[in-house]
């Protein structure tokens, strides 16, 4: 019931924003800010570099908050701003590239026991773990199990199509299993 409540409270502050109430953007700012961060850094992996993404995905909205259509969609709309922002930055900074990808490299790194390792250790190496992944992929995990957006929501985020969704969230589930199996 909270959630109809604050998208009907987000969307009504969207129409307030596009006729020009200052007041009313700011207030769409900051609903998002936390949550929007939370997923730009999980897909990011630094504070700077998630907050310089945050920024220009805050000029973005500000630029584009006018063509939106349907208000209730916003939320949505500004995950897929998001996520856009962050491949493109991620890409052109070349973030990736730096990482051994080479099985081989990583099959000689030694690893530790699976009786030594306790699941808490676990769970604080998954966000180590999920940066192994490719952005994509990254993606449609942190969304889907971290912030909770059923597959179809985040297929509208991303622009894909569902079964898109489905298999990256698959792809990434088993890459996952894969890294755990080796800690």
């Amino acid at each position: 019931m909270a959630e109809v409540k604050n998208t009907k409270q987000e969307s009504f502050w969207v129409l307030l924003a596009q006729s020009g109430d200052k007041e009313a953007f700011n207030k769409l700012l900051k609903a998002i800010e936390k949550p929007l961060y939370r997923y730009v850094y999980r897909l990011a992996g630094e504070h700077a570099l998630a907050e310089d993404i945050l920024q220009e995905v805050f000029i973005l909205i500000y630029r584009k908050l006018g063509w939106l259509q349907e208000p209730k969609l916003f939320r949505a709309w500004t995950y897929r701003i998001a996520s856009r922002e962050a491949f493109k930055r991620l890409k052109n900074e070349k973030h990736w590239s730096e990482q051994i990808r080479d099985n081989e490299v990583l099959e000689t790194i030694p690893s530790q026991s699976t009786d030594s390792i306790d699941k808490r250790e676990l769970l604080e190496r998954l966000s180590t773990l999920i940066f192994k992944l490719s952005p994509a992929s990254r993606a449609v995990l942190i969304l889907h199990y971290q912030n909770d957006l059923p597959l179809t929501e985040i297929a509208e985020i991303l622009g894909i199509a569902v079964g898109t969704v489905k298999s990256r969230l698959a792809y990434g589930l088993e890459k996952l299993r894969q890294e755990i199996k080796k800690e």
